[in-house]
Order: structure tokens, then sequence, then C-alpha cells
């Protein structure tokens, strides 16, 4: 099949679709931030064939928080609709903000089904959402409150025990989420987030502008934190989706933490936790969902369990599929969670398939440096290829690129960097590390120091 050209466009994404195949039932798909990875992620569809995927801004720009002006992007994204010469059947991402905000303001305007704004930003926003969840599932949150960061005295509002976590009302990566000690390190805290927190709130405050957000709550937005208890155990996320009112999880995945208890070390799919507390946290999101109106559209949802007390807590909802589940569902179902994404979209039901694929088990790692440098050398092309070639089930994207400072990368958590997200398919678990250890000797990093004199870019210093 010959590309169709449309100049309109960031870029185009073609199926596999032939000359047999009839005109009326490919469907245009319009993704926004779509990059090459997760194109070939989309070949695993099982309609694939029906579907031309084009690329609605780019990636670079999709990852660029600096040049978040809402309102021209989405002002672009209709001259590149409206000028489109084919129907626009599908608008739709994998990424989180903005991009996940931007879907239900466009699709109502080309007739396309979608949730609403608000329960989309409900679910978004820490602090209403928390207000929302304290509703129907009080013995599943931690104790929070709101913190305005300008305030003469931002700890006036702080009625939680030291330790306790610290996060913007609204961010991406962790960004500006620390874990306060004492009340010296919040205060540190608080003029790194003043400095900084401009970078998200403002791009986020344009979509509360667009939404009926009750009126107590109406003063916390973009610019306020969220301080919450600290709460622990098991980590995982149940993804899954609701459509017509109906919840549904095609898969649960665990999260394993470095000890630092920040950074992730890996995801593992399936998750090894009871059945049990499984089907309590599935009936956890159930009552979240229904209680913000959240309806045709995928999520994913974090949770935590203590084992030794048997308690349940809900960290967060995401209002999209995890791009950093696709592979592990192609690897295990059969068909990467895409799939969710645009069935729903074009108001079908995804019916996500179950142990269709061609290992038992699967794993996303991230490989981390620590400490700030530049990036002096990175595994080349084909020494990636071999690697993958040489393990099978091996999948390697590398993060970073020569040249760069690790400081300078955006949507990091505040206390490593990550080099490369390696994914890993087997049978075992077993057999999954010895396969990550072999895959770790073979990657080739080097780097250079950093000098006093360079500026300090994205990360966030707040040790003195």
């Amino acid at each position: 099949m010959k590309p169709i050209k449309e100049d309109v466009l960031w870029g185009s994404y073609y199926s596999a679709c032939d000359s047999m195949c009839p005109p009326a039932s490919v469907k245009n798909i319009f993704m926004l931030g779509l990059n090459d990875f997760n194109h070939q992620k989309l070949k695993s569809l099982k309609n694939f064939e029906h579907y031309r995927f084009y690329g609605l801004i780019p990636p670079e720009e999709a990852e660029d928080v600096e040049e978040y002006d809402i309102k021209a992007m989405l002002d672009d994204l209709e001259l590149k609709l409206n000028t489109f010469n084919g129907s626009v059947d599908s608008i739709c991402t994998y990424i989180d903000f903005p991009m996940s905000m931007m879907t239900p303001i466009l699709r109502p305007k080309y007739g396309l089904p979608s949730p609403s704004l608000e329960s989309i930003v409900k679910s978004q926003h820490k602090y209403w959402s928390r207000v929302e969840q304290k509703k129907v599932v009080p013995d599943n949150i931690p104790k929070f409150c709101k913190v305005n960061p300008f305030a003469d005295d931002p700890f006036a509002t702080v009625d939680i025990p030291f330790p306790f976590w610290v996060k913007p009302i609204k961010s991406v990566g962790s960004y500006l989420g620390f874990h306060i000690k004492n009340r010296k390190e919040f205060d540190r805290v608080m003029g790194v987030v003043r400095q900084h927190i401009g970078r998200m709130a403002g791009p986020f405050n344009y979509i509360l502008d667009q939404t009926d957000m009750p009126d107590d709550l109406r003063e916390v937005d973009g610019r306020w934190c969220i301080a919450e208890q600290l709460i622990g155990g098991r980590q995982c996320t149940l993804e899954g989706y609701m459509f017509h009112g109906k919840l549904h999880i095609h898969g649960v995945v665990d999260s394993i933490r470095h000890s630092n208890r920040s950074s992730f070390s890996h995801y593992d799919y399936p998750s090894m936790l009871p059945k049990s507390v499984q089907e309590r946290m599935t009936n956890i999101s159930k009552k979240v969902l229904k209680q913000i109106g959240y309806d045709n559209h995928p999520f994913n949802i974090e949770f935590f369990w203590n084992k030794s007390t048997d308690k349940i807590w809900l960290l967060e909802i995401n209002t999209r599929i995890s791009q950093s589940h696709s592979d592990l569902f192609e690897k295990v179902d059969g068909t990467s969670n895409h799939q969710v994404t645009v069935e729903l979209s074009l108001n079908h039901d995804p019916k996500f398939p179950y142990r269709k694929g061609q290992y038992k088990r699967a794993s996303k790692f991230f490989y981390r440096k620590w400490e700030d440098a530049i990036v002096k050398r990175i595994p080349t092309p084909a020494e990636i290829a071999a690697i993958e070639n040489d393990i099978p089930g091996v999948l390697v994207d590398v993060k970073v690129h020569e040249g760069q400072r690790l400081n300078d990368m955006f949507e990091q958590d505040s206390y490593s960097y990550e080099l490369a997200w390696i994914f890993i398919g087997a049978d075992s678990h077993r057999e999954i590390m010895q396969k990550h250890k072999e895959c770790i000797g073979r990657l080739h990093f080097e780097f250079d120091p950093v000098s006093n004199d360079q500026p300090v870019g994205q990360k966030i210093e707040t040790t003195s």
C-alpha cells in the first residue's frame, strides 16, 4: 500500500490495509503524540488491517512541557482535523497530561463518543479526586489535606504528622513529588515548588477553566499541592476500562520499587497478588469510577496492599492505558493494550484477549542512573539489535541521547534518571531475571561528569 500524503499532519502511520480492504471499512485513527515505538505496538491490534493511524502532535512536542500552550495546541489540532481529506473516526492518546485531557475537549466537536471532561479532571486533580474517593471508599485512602505553597504560612493547613508526601495537584512522572520528614524539609521543598510549579500549573489551569468545578474547590488550582499520609505495601496497577456503565479489568500488573521506595525497579505481569485481593481492588475501582461519572474510557488505577494488616490503599487514578504495560500485554495476552484505547474511541467493546500471547510472564525494567551526568555514549542500534536477536523476548528502548545532560530530562522522579526501558518475556520469573542480567551486562553507556559551572536543568535538587 502506498502512503497517503497529508501535509496538514505531523506524520502519518499506515495500516497493513491493501486494495482488497473496502474503503468504507477503513477507519482513520488520530493519535496524539504517536511515536515509532507505540506504532509498533499498534500492529498487534485485532483489526489493524482496517485502521489508518495518524500522528497528531509530534512526540517531541508532546513531551515538551515548556511549550504547553493548550489553547494554541487545540486550535492547531482542529485546523489539521478540519482540513483532513477524509473522515475523522477517532481521536485518542496513550499519553498523560495534557493529551489525556485534550481528547475529551476535541471529540464532541467531531461527533465522537467521549468521557466527560469533568470525569477526567476529577480523576487527575489529586485533591478533587481524593474528595470524591472519600465519599465512597473512605477506609481505602490516606489522610490528606490541601497546601498552598504561596500562602504566608503554607504549613498552616497541614494536619498530617511527619513524615508525609507533598505533591502538586497535577503532575507527571512524580515531578515535584517529595517525601517530607520534618518542618525544615517542608519549608525548603515549598521554596522549590514555588519556583517550578508553574510549568504544569498554567496548562492545567486552562483545562480547569473549561470545567464546572464546585465553588468550594475552585480555588485549589494547579498552583496548589496536596499533602498525604504515607501508605505502602505491595504495589500494583489495575488496568481496565468502563464501557456503557460496566467495568472491565483486562490485567493486573505488579510494580516493584527500588529500596528508596520512590523509584520503580520493574513491572511484572501477571500480578502475583492473591486473587481475593485483586477482586477487592476491582470493587473499590468500580465504586470510585461510578462516583466520578467515568465511562467509555480506559483507565489504570494504582493500589497498595499491606500484607500484614490486609489493608488496601488506593494511590491514584490515571485516565489512559499505560504504555509501560503495552508490550507486557502483547507478550502474555497476544495484543497490546492499545486495543482498548482504539476500540473504545470507536464506541466498540474491546473484548481484550486472555493469555493468547507467546509467553507466560513479562516484565518492564527501568535501567537507571542515580547521579547527574552528561551522556557520552549510548548503545548503538547494532548493539541493541544483537541483544534483541540473541535473547528471545527482549526489547530495549533507550531514553537518552549522546550529549544530553540527565538533569535536562523531564517526567523523571525526584531521585533518579531513566536511561532505558527493557521489556522481557519468558515462562517464569527466574528466566526473566536471568535475561535481565544478561541484557544489563551488554548495554554499554558512558558518561562524563557535570562541572560546577553547568546550570541545573529539569531535575529539582532539594538537599542543601
